[in-house]
């Protein structure tokens, strides 16, 4: 999902497509069973950033940009992300509303938002969490995700990238966790990730969440931890391990495309939202 935006980021961005549907999807799951959300902050990390999403309106301004177009993002994507739209971006009674919508806007058949923390905030080491509630349906395709700061200039994937949670309505409940870099990403079919079975994913909240060491990436579902990524196991080139650099954070919901789309796209089931509780970083 990266394009249009940055030309200097090139025919790099045109092969970020964010995952490979073909080598995540036949991995063998981990499988949770009615997963408990865990809220309580971490003992040894205070909190340094976070949206409560407690007030109605835009997203806050502050903490959040827009990521703009209709390029399809190197995926064929379906939707134009718009800018400050509260019908495809908004926070009401206390949660972020990410919408994709079916209607013609610049072109496009779909509208939907992406939100970023790029030029806002970054971090490098900690936790990352996002307590969320997934659309249902054939065609979507949210996820909650970070790029390496320096991507504008670097390209992808050396800036190097990390998937908090993405999820395909076409198999639901499969949720997945993933890493790219410049020696592992999935136009190599190298990336490295797993996915875990949350059964109500489209229907309850859940916490997906990242703790992030200069040695180690976890990957957690609530209290589940589910995948862990090695420094020591990759190797510590910049190529193999670019996470010793501060990343942004990104909330988008896509429609279609190599992976959402890979079954086709119900049309009759728009619109759909990803809602967001709240966005937390520890350190």
């Amino acid at each position: 999902m990266k394009l249009s935006l940055f030309t200097s980021l090139g025919l790099a961005i045109l092969l970020a497509c964010k995952a490979d549907p073909i080598s995540l999807v036949t991995q063998t799951p981990v499988s949770v069973t009615s997963p408990v959300s865990s809220t309580a902050a971490p003992a040894s990390r205070k909190l340094v950033w976070a949206d409560e999403f407690d007030r109605n309106g835009l997203p806050d301004s502050t903490r959040w940009g827009y990521e703009v177009g209709g390029s399809g993002w190197g995926n064929n994507e379906l939707q134009f992300y718009t800018n400050r739209r509260p019908d495809n971006a908004r926070v009401e009674n206390g949660k972020l509303i990410i919408e994709a919508r079916k209607e013609a806007y610049q072109g496009k058949n779909y509208t939907s938002a992406r939100l970023l923390t790029r030029n806002k905030a970054t971090w490098m080491y900690g936790r990352v969490e996002a307590m969320a509630k997934l659309p249902a349906g054939r065609g979507t395709w949210p996820a909650v995700w970070m790029l390496g700061k320096n991507v504008s200039s670097a390209g992808w994937p050396k800036g190097g990238e990390i998937d908090i949670m993405e999820h395909v309505g076409y198999d639901e409940g499969a949720v997945h966790g993933t890493i790219h870099t410049e020696a592992y990403n999935h136009v190599k079919g190298t990336q490295k990730g797993q996915t875990i079975l949350v059964k109500d994913a489209t229907s309850a909240f859940h916490l997906y969440a990242i703790e992030w060491t200069p040695d180690q990436i976890d990957f957690f579902v609530d209290d589940t931890k589910y995948y862990t990524v090695q420094r020591s196991v990759l190797g510590s080139s910049e190529a193999q391990w670019p996470f010793a650099q501060p990343f942004y954070l990104i909330l988008n919901l896509a429609v279609g495309g190599n992976w959402g789309g890979q079954k086709g796209v119900d049309e009759t089931i728009w619109p759909r939202r990803m809602e967001v509780d709240y966005v937390r970083v520890y350190q």
